[in-house]
């Protein structure tokens, strides 16, 4: 941990911080009073924002196990990381191919405190972690972490998963992947998912002013927004769809979940 200690203070513990809140919403224990107090806000609005925490968490797992088993990826690029909570992503891709290399990245000092958790994989395998923000893609795909790690002229995956709903279009999320996936070898993907209004639009008005009051900005986006983020890649069946529906486990019933209760679109797409 001491390559990835902080300076006294380097944390804000007095305002809240989206992956701290969804620690919170996964029963974590990495997050502070101001993260409990506005997550506990979402709650009071949106009393199963806990369900569509797991099952994003699910979904990520599935695609990520799709992707190393059926896709063949071995390079995973994962966005917006967030605090370690296990498995993580390169523990998922790398229990189907152990010589699978990962590279984490966010912005948020206390997943850097944590980062350490993401650097133990396979001995097969590689991770890595860079400190960046999605909206400078430059500053990551530039990194020297990244390139000591991955093969840019092999395919890689690109995992951006509750992340978008974060950067508002002033901050040009559609050219933000874009340039994210120009550099990336044919036969890479996309993996995303990104909270909508779709099936329950007033939830939502209440769930974005809640984040607003917190100084977070939030934006859901329609099916047709969210699939505005694949434009020009090749989406893998079923298409983009509600998270518990895209590849179910056998045994996990995703018929017996609202479509309200988890307002969320995802999908998976690859780079011709």
């Amino acid at each position: 941990m001491t390559d990835y200690g902080l300076a006294p203070g380097q944390i804000d513990t007095t305002k809240p911080h989206p992956a701290r809140m969804y620690d919170f919403y996964l029963n974590g224990k990495d997050h502070y009073e101001a993260d409990a107090e506005a997550a506990g806000k979402v709650l009071e609005v949106y009393p199963t924002v806990r369900l569509n925490a797991t099952i994003n968490r699910g979904f990520i797992h599935r695609a990520t196990r799709w992707l190393a088993r059926e896709a063949g990826i071995r390079q995973f690029l994962d966005i917006g990381t967030g605090i370690p909570t296990e498995p993580n992503l390169h523990q998922v891709a790398q229990s189907v191919a152990p010589e699978a290399r990962v590279v984490y990245t966010d912005n948020d000092p206390i997943v850097l405190a944590y980062a350490q958790a993401l650097l133990n994989g396979t001995p097969e395998g590689r991770t890595a972690y860079v400190e960046a923000d999605v909206r400078d893609p430059q500053r990551i795909m530039s990194a020297a972490e990244l390139h000591e790690t991955l093969d840019l002229d092999r395919p890689v995956a690109v995992s951006v998963n509750a992340l978008f709903h974060f950067i508002p279009e002033e901050d040009k999320p559609y050219e933000i992947i874009r340039e994210l996936m120009a550099p990336l070898a044919p036969g890479s993907y996309l993996m995303l998912t990104h909270s909508t209004h779709d099936f329950s639009e007033e939830t939502w008005r209440k769930v974005i002013q809640v984040y607003a009051e917190s100084g977070i900005s939030f934006t859901t986006r329609s099916k047709s927004e969210v699939a505005g983020f694949f434009d020009g890649l090749e989406l893998v069946d079923p298409g983009v769809s509600e998270p518990h529906l895209w590849k179910p486990d056998a045994g996990d019933h995703p018929e017996k979940i609202r479509s309200a209760d988890i307002n969320m679109w995802a999908g998976v797409a690859r780079k011709p």
